[in-house]
């Protein structure tokens, strides 16, 4: 009784598609040989484009997230902004109306009224009229010691009129408040012939013009002077790009307002956005660079490692072209499997910036995946270029004899 082996199916399944599919079955297995038998060059050239995708996925992260944050601190520190009514008059109710259907949600504006008062001594100062529950949002940066209430208020009809009771609340500047009322106490404040009982809530100081006025509410001001607000100021959101148009909407649909922009913050915000970009642009540049020399070095020595599986190939009547097309797949791979492991890092990485620097979360841009994909596999094969033309110099006859 003669034994005739048999293959088991699942062998036959494998044999099958090997049968079908030669080449890729071969390449497949060339790689994973070439990955297992070099493991140490294998591993510093993945660790080389693991740095890199890392760099540029946390970068990348970190860009647009940051953009955004410094948008948001740059709108805490006032108006960008400023829409002002023209030769000395004030603004209509419905200009306010106007701005914000302009900004439709993609901002803040708050009203500012002006007026000279005089104190009880004779001595000026200039008062101001404002929501103040706007301007806290607004002016995050002002260091208040105390906000006022709003409070109605009606105004005297004269210079010897009983000033009402209860005074108005006010916010006075560290500066007037040395000229008209260094010892906290109401005061009496007039402008034409009407009077006004002011009791201090809270200084204000800014090291700007601020320090040097009285903020009334809005309400109370205007019941008071009659005065209706001439200035809004505005916190526009958005990049540079969308402010300046934004501004040509203002322009146009208030035509009798002077609209103009906050030098101070929008130059200040375009160059800290500015230099922001490019750092980041260089060190991710620098990493990449410094990781494209790494796979080169690697590849580099696993040429001259393989030269003798490379000789033994040609002599066996491998062509260049695929000598090469395996060579690039190598490249490739590493490309790709170090974009995957180093975007999954990037991440973690760009999460704990933002935290430990931001004080805020970073949002992950999982849209990022294909362009490191894509930079990281065209490094390894730009890194290839000099090791695959070092492999064309290969000589079989050369090599097979030890030479």
């Amino acid at each position: 009784m003669s034994f005739i082996p048999t293959q088991l199916p699942e062998t036959a399944d494998v044999v099958s598609r090997r049968a079908r599919n030669p080449h890729t079955s071969m390449l497949l297995r060339m790689l994973m040989r070439a990955a297992v038998l070099r493991r140490g060059r294998a591993a510093s050239a993945l660790l080389a484009m693991v740095v890199a995708a890392t760099a540029a996925t946390a970068m990348l992260n970190l860009y647009v997230d940051v953009q955004a944050k410094f948008r948001r601190e740059f709108r805490n520190y006032g108006a960008n902004v400023v829409v002002v009514a023209k030769d000395g008059q004030t603004l209509s109710a419905d200009v306010l109306k106007t701005v914000n259907a302009t900004l439709n949600g993609r901002g803040l504006a708050v009203p500012f009224a002006y007026a000279v008062a005089r104190t009880a001594n004779g001595q000026s100062v200039v008062v101001a009229g404002t929501d103040f529950e706007q301007v806290q949002k607004l002016d995050e940066w002002w260091s208040v010691t105390a906000w006022p209430h709003t409070a109605d208020v009606t105004a005297g009809n004269g210079m010897t009129d009983v000033p009402v009771r209860p005074p108005t609340e006010a916010l006075i500047g560290i500066r007037a408040a040395a000229v008209v009322n260094p010892k906290n106490q109401p005061f009496i404040l007039s402008f034409q012939e009407r009077t006004l009982q002011v009791s201090p809530a809270g200084t204000l100081q800014t090291g700007a013009a601020e320090d040097s006025r009285i903020y009334l509410s809005l309400d109370s001001f205007e019941a008071w002077t009659g005065v209706q607000p001439s200035t809004i100021e505005i916190a526009a959101t958005g990049s540079p790009e969308e402010v300046n148009a934004t501004m040509t909407n203002l322009t146009r649909a208030l035509p009798a307002t002077d609209v103009r922009p906050v030098r101070q913050i929008m130059e200040g915000e375009a160059r800290v956005l500015g230099k922001t970009r490019a750092t980041m642009l260089y060190a991710a540049m620098l990493i990449i660079l410094t990781a494209a020399l790494c796979v080169l070095s690697t590849l580099m020595g696993w040429v001259f490692d393989r030269r003798r599986d490379f000789a033994i190939m040609k002599a066996l009547g491998a062509s260049e072209r695929l000598l090469n097309g395996f060579f690039a797949a190598e490249a490739a791979a590493l490309g790709t499997v170090g974009a995957l492991i180093g975007f999954v890092t990037g991440i973690g990485v760009a999460a704990w910036i933002g935290r430990a620097n931001f004080h805020a979360s970073v949002t992950p841009r999982f849209g990022l995946l294909p362009g490191v994909v894509a930079g990281c596999v065209a490094v390894a094969l730009i890194s290839a270029l000099l090791p695959i033309s070092l492999l064309r110099r290969v000589e079989p006859a050369m090599i097979l004899r030890g030479e």
